[in-house]
């Protein structure tokens, strides 16, 4: 069975997701580089490792999680849905099973906010994993004089970590944010919809979502 190794030394999975970052870089958008690619494939599959789904949903967790922006290669609008043929091509050429490929591109597909939806397990742990990447690091604009309020929010992250309590089945996104950066009211502003789809991701689930800012309960 295809692993998630095997994607990882696919040459056309590592130059796209190198020349999608590339390319966002030039729009003045935050990173997406193997450090965000290799986050999310581990986070998404630890969401599902520790609500004790099976290991192949796990891996495939992971694969959706490594391979979900490859679309930027292409353009950043509706990069799931040119993401998700993307890798159709890569898995298909690695004789995945047709039943995963189809689990893996939906999750792909499924993962903006403007009309994700969380479609199976895969997708929802890549939902989650995937807008709980907030963090300074991901700042490329070295002038902070010049920070949009996207800059701002995430270089005012100091610390992020989505926490899933198997016993109660509870997903927390706890942050820390500098507030002499931004504030929480900006947080929510550019991220209220992620958060709206974080909650019904965990509930696809069955958990809940919670999000806790500087030790204070939010949801």
């Amino acid at each position: 069975m295809v692993t998630l190794d095997d994607v990882k030394q696919h040459p056309t999975a590592q130059e796209f997701i190198k020349k999608g970052n590339e390319h966002l870089g030039a729009m003045g958008f935050t990173e997406h580089s193997f450090r965000h690619t290799t986050l999310v494939a581990k986070i998404a599959s630890n969401i599902l490792d520790r609500l004790d789904y099976t290991e192949r949903e796990i891996e495939l967790a992971a694969i959706a999680g490594y391979l979900h922006d490859i679309g930027n290669v292409v353009s950043r609008y509706n990069h799931g849905q040119s993401g998700a043929v993307i890798a159709y091509d890569i898995l298909r050429s690695l004789k995945m099973d047709d039943s995963e490929i189809a689990t893996i591109i939906a999750a792909i597909g499924n993962h903006e906010e403007q009309y994700g939806e969380s479609v199976n397990s895969v997708a929802a742990a890549l939902i989650l994993a995937d807008k709980s990447d907030v963090h300074r690091s991901r700042v490329r604009n070295p002038d902070i004089s010049t920070y949009d309020i996207h800059d701002r929010v995430n270089y005012g992250a100091i610390h992020s970590f989505l926490n899933v309590d198997p016993d109660e089945r509870k997903i927390t996104l706890e942050l820390e944010i500098d507030q002499e950066i931004t504030t929480v009211m900006e947080y929510f502003e550019i991220f209220l919809t992620r958060m709206v789809m974080c909650r019904r991701a965990a509930q696809f689930l069955d958990a809940s979502f919670g999000l806790v800012i500087n030790d204070a309960k939010l949801l």
